[in-house]
C-alpha cells in the first residue's frame, strides 16, 4: 500500500468514527478550521476534529490513536507559534473552538469553564456576582492554555500566578479515558497538568477560583515616543517601592497610519505606562503622582469594572499575524533601561515592552504544580506584526534583537505563556520540576501522543 493509499484508508476509518466532525484537506471549511488564531503560523495537519462534548473528545481520541496518528489540542491558537515548524503530516488537530460553557458557583466563588472557552466567556458569568477571575491581557484567550501555563494577570504582583487557582481539570488521556485531577483525585496528574497543560491530554473542563471584586483601579498613561528614555527611566526607578497591589506595564508601540486606530495612535509611536492597582482610589491616585507628574498627554487611571480589564492593555480584538519573543529579567537598571529604550526603535518591531512580576509571583504556594512560580522581576516582551509570510524573517529577527539587547539582565527562567515560537528548550521554565514531569510524561503518554504547543 502507498502512502497515499494508507493515508486515504486512515481517513475512511475516521470519518466513518467521527462523521462530519472530523474535516481533511478539501473540505468545505477545513482551512478556516485549521487556521489558528495567530495566524501568522501555516498549521498543515492530517485533519481537523472539532468536538462539542467530552464524549466526543473521547471518540476523538480513541479514533485517532487507533488509526496510529498523534494529536494536537488546540483551544484558539494564540500559542500557534510554538507548532510552527511541527510536522503535522500524521496529527489530527483537535480545534475545542467549540466546547465553550462556564457556570460560576457564586457562594464558593469558582466557575467550571469548559475546554474552549475564552475569558471573556467566564467574565460575563462572573460579573454579575461581583466576581472576577486572573485573566491576563486579552479576552479571547482560552481559560484552559492560560491557566494551565502560569498565567500573568494583572494582578500577578498581589495575588501569584494564575495556574494557582486551578482546582481540578477534566482531561481526556492517551488511552481515551475521561479522568478527573484535583489534589484529591489522580494528584500525580493534577500536578503535572498544571505546566504541563495540552502535552497530557485533551482538557475539556477545568475548574478555578474567583476572586470577590467587582471593580478595580486601572487604566494608562501615554506620551509621545520621544519622551520614551524620561518615562521608562521614571517608571523602573517607581517599579523599585511599588507596592505589591500594583501590576504595570511599560510598552514602547509603533502603530501603522491605518483610518481603522483611534486618532491618537494612527502613524504615530507613543510610550504607555498601564496596568491595575489593587488599593482605594485615594491610595491609588497617591502611588500615582509620581508618574503624573510627567504630564501625561492621556491618563485613564481610574474605577472600573472588572470585566472593562481586559481592554486596557490594548491587545489586538482580532486574529493578528505576530511573532514575539521574550525574557525574564532580574533587575531593570539605568542601564538596562537605556538599552530597552534603544531597542524600542528597531525597525519592524510593533512593541516593545517590560512587564513588572515579581512579588507573590515568586512565591511558590503550598501543593503547587509543576508551574506555581516565577523567578524574576522582570519580563521584556518583543512583539512584531507579519502581514505577509515572507516578512516572518525579518520580524524573527527584530523580536530576537529586541529581547537580545537586555541580555545582560536576562535571569534563568522563562514565562510559558509568553514562549511563541518553535525551537525554544521548555526546561528553564519549569527549574526543578523538570525531571519529575517528564517522568510523569512517560507514564501518562508513552507512546507520544499529544503534540503540544508547549511539549514535555
Amino acid at each position: 500500500m502507498t502512502i497515499n493509499e494508507l493515508a486515504i484508508d486512515t481517513a475512511g476509518v475516521l470519518r466513518a468514527a467521527l462523521g462530519d466532525r472530523i474535516l481533511f484537506p478539501g473540505d468545505e471549511g477545513f482551512d478556516a478550521a485549521r487556521t489558528p488564531w495567530n495566524v501568522a503560523i501555516d498549521q498543515r495537519p492530517f485533519a481537523v476534529v472539532r468536538p462539542e462534548s467530552a464524549e466526543e473528545v473521547v471518540a476523538v481520541v480513541r479514533a485517532a490513536t487507533g488509526a496510529g496518528l498523534r494529536i494536537a489540542p488546540q483551544s484558539t491558537g494564540h500559542a500557534a507559534g510554538a507548532l510552527g515548524d511541527a510536522d503535522l503530516s500524521r496529527t489530527v488537530l483537535v480545534s475545542l473552538a467549540g466546547l465553550r460553557g462556564v457556570v460560576v458557583d457564586a457562594a464558593a466563588q469558582t466557575a467550571r469553564v469548559l475546554g474552549g472557552s475564552h475569558w471573556n466567556d467566564v467574565l460575563a458569568v462572573a460579573a454579575p456576582h461581583r466576581l472576577t477571575a486572573l485573566h491576563g491581557s486579552a479576552g479571547d484567550v482560552s481559560v484552559v492554555g492560560y491557566s494551565l501555563s502560569g498565567g500573568l494577570s494583572f494582578f500577578v504582583r498581589s495575588r501569584g500566578l494564575g495556574v494557582n487557582t486551578v482546582r481540578a481539570v477534566q482531561i481526556v488521556t492517551a488511552d481515551g479515558a475521561l479522568v478527573r485531577a484535583s489534589a484529591d483525585e489522580n494528584p500525580d496528574l493534577f500536578w503535572a497538568v498544571r505546566g504541563g497543560a495540552g502535552a497530557f491530554g485533551i482538557v475539556v473542563s477545568i475548574e478555578i477560583d474567583l476572586l470577590p471584586i467587582a471593580d478595580i483601579y486601572a487604566g494608562m498613561l501615554l506620551w509621545d515616543a520621544e519622551r520614551a528614555s524620561e518615562v521608562s527611566h521614571a517608571w523602573a526607578e517607581w517599579t523599585t517601592s511599588a507596592p505589591e497591589t500594583a501590576t504595570t506595564t511599560l510598552r514602547v508601540m509603533s502603530f501603522p497610519p491605518l483610518p481603522e486606530l483611534p486618532p491618537f495612535l494612527s502613524g504615530r509611536s507613543v510610550v504607555v505606562i498601564d496596568g491595575a492597582i489593587e488599593e482605594t482610589d485615594a491610595a491609588a491616585s497617591a502611588l500615582l503622582e509620581g508618574l503624573r507628574a510627567l504630564q501625561p498627554e492621556m491618563d485613564t487611571f481610574g474605577r472600573i469594572p472588572s470585566p472593562a480589564l481586559v481592554a486596557v492593555h490594548m491587545d489586538p480584538p482580532e486574529p493578528t499575524p505576530a511573532l514575539t519573543e521574550h525574557a525574564v529579567l532580574d533587575e531593570l537598571p539605568p542601564e538596562a533601561v537605556d538599552a530597552f529604550v534603544a531597542s524600542s526603535r528597531i525597525p519592524g518591531l510593533f512593541v516593545q515592552e517590560i512587564r513588572h512580576i515579581g512579588g507573590a509571583a515568586q512565591r511558590r504556594p503550598a501543593h503547587g504544580g509543576a508551574i506555581a512560580s516565577l523567578a524574576g522581576e522582570y519580563l521584556i516582551h518583543s512583539i512584531a506584526i507579519v502581514p505577509a509570510p515572507e516578512m516572518a524573517p525579518g520580524a524573527m529577527a527584530a523580536t530576537r534583537a529586541g529581547v537580545a539587547a537586555l541580555a545582560p539582565w536576562h535571569a534563568d527562567a522563562l514565562a510559558l505563556t509568553f514562549i511563541d515560537g518553535a525551537g525554544v528548550d521548555p526546561a528553564r521554565a519549569y527549574g526543578d520540576a523538570w525531571e519529575r514531569l517528564r517522568e510523569l510524561k512517560a507514564a501518562y503518554d508513552p507512546a507520544n501522543v499529544f503534540s503540544a504547543a508547549r511539549p514535555v
